[in-house]
């Protein structure tokens, strides 16, 4: 058992004890935010306000399209509201750890930016979820919603199941958007081929769709996502001043990108 975990370790970035640290860090600002983000009992009605106050801002702007978007696809092209079902499922957290284990392994130089982000833009999440809870818009049939998950899973996600590690009103900002900036745009810096980088550019997009679609989040959720994002970049920037040799982003030599 010594060898293999002794060769792994030599060839890791920084040995077992780093990636030890990273996987301790990721998982501990993990749970503080679930369960921040989940001491939300007694707050459905102000969730559901606040959620009322989303759409009529939205309506007043005339770019309250989400009911008609989502009935539209279910009407017509109901293969893509699936699609977008188990892209919600799924994708938010496979292809965001995906990324996050290889710029570890073969970008390590740009990975403690990232990580950087990630934790300012948990830490921002929170104090949203605090400050605003918001139901989301597949809470409110009456407007037209439908709760496209529920129908594909067979689950219903109930509106009263607040616990310490789930929130239904999680809803601003939409960290599904968030996660998607964080990780397209480095993504995007790195790409050696213009596929690639046309990939990850088209990344984000392709989580909006699904958060629309699927009744998850408003296009306001989605837009203080990527407020989180650039907020969360710029905070990162603050912080590599701690350690610039570690913790700052350097960009990638011309020869490298194609």
């Amino acid at each position: 058992m010594s060898r293999p975990f002794a060769y792994i370790g030599s060839r890791l970035p920084h040995g077992w004890g780093d990636l030890i640290r990273q996987v301790v860090l990721f998982l501990a600002a993990y749970q503080a935010y679930q369960l921040v983000r989940g001491i939300a009992d007694g707050r459905a009605a102000v969730a559901f306000q606040n959620g009322d106050t989303v759409i009529q801002f939205e309506r007043s702007l005339g770019a309250f399209f989400e009911p008609g978007f989502q009935q539209a696809l279910l009407d017509s092209q109901r293969w893509l509201v699936d699609f977008a079902n188990f892209m919600y499922l799924n994708s938010h957290y496979v292809i965001t750890g995906s990324f996050l284990i290889w710029l570890y392994l073969w970008r390590n130089e740009h990975f403690y930016f990232v990580r950087n982000m990630f934790m300012v833009a948990m830490v921002l999440a929170l104090i949203g979820y605090a400050a605003f809870p918001t139901a989301p818009p597949r809470f409110y049939p009456e407007w037209g919603f439908t709760d496209t998950v529920a129908l594909f899973t067979g689950v219903e996600q109930d509106s009263k199941a607040v616990s310490l590690l789930v929130n239904p009103f999680a809803a601003v900002p939409s960290m599904h958007i968030a996660f998607a900036l964080m990780i397209a745009v480095p993504g995007a810096s790195l790409s050696r081929t213009a596929a690639a980088r046309a990939l990850w550019t088209a990344y984000p997009l392709l989580v909006l769709f699904v958060v629309v679609a699927t009744a998850n989040h408003y296009w306001f959720d989605a837009a203080a996502g990527a407020a989180v994002a650039c907020l969360a970049a710029v905070g990162a920037r603050q912080l590599a001043r701690l350690r610039p040799e570690a913790w700052s982003w350097r960009e990638e030599p011309p020869e490298a990108v194609a």
